[in-house]
């Protein structure tokens, strides 16, 4: 499923056990994980308020982010693109990755648009690979 800034998949799998799975597929795409915000800790943390478990992935491919600073030294206020995970209180859980088409064309140069376009492809198969059952 699309949303205007990114797109989505539920997984049949609970919240603990898609982070790992996403991870995965990221790293098969050529991204790693550079950072790992945990926004219920955060939220208790901070505001002494319970939410669902919700994770923030910084995900990034080397060699397309050093393209794209390549070609717009201003690129790394968009960069790492992220990908969420969240807990549906259900056993399932929801993935959204960030669109690059979308975050990159707010930039204005056309020099990332390949770059974009290999970024949404690669992501889109990490949503595609997730989007196959997961032996239980």
């Amino acid at each position: 499923m699309s949303i205007e800034y990114g797109f989505r998949t539920t997984l049949p799998v609970a919240y603990a056990q898609a982070i790992p799975l996403v991870t995965d597929a990221l790293k098969t795409e050529g991204f790693g994980v550079l950072t790992e915000i945990d926004v219920q800790a955060t939220m208790k943390k901070k505001l002494d308020v319970v939410v669902k478990p919700y994770i923030i992935l910084g995900a990034c491919n080397p060699k397309l982010a050093y393209r794209g600073l390549q070609a717009e030294p201003e690129l790394g206020l968009l960069l790492p693109c992220n990908v969420i995970i969240y807990d549906n209180g259900d056993g399932t859980s929801t993935v959204s990755i960030v669109d690059p088409l979308q975050m990159l064309g707010v930039v204005g140069n056309p020099a990332l648009q390949p770059i974009a376009e290999e970024a949404d492809g690669r992501l889109r198969r990490v949503l595609a690979a997730l989007s196959v059952p997961v032996p239980a």
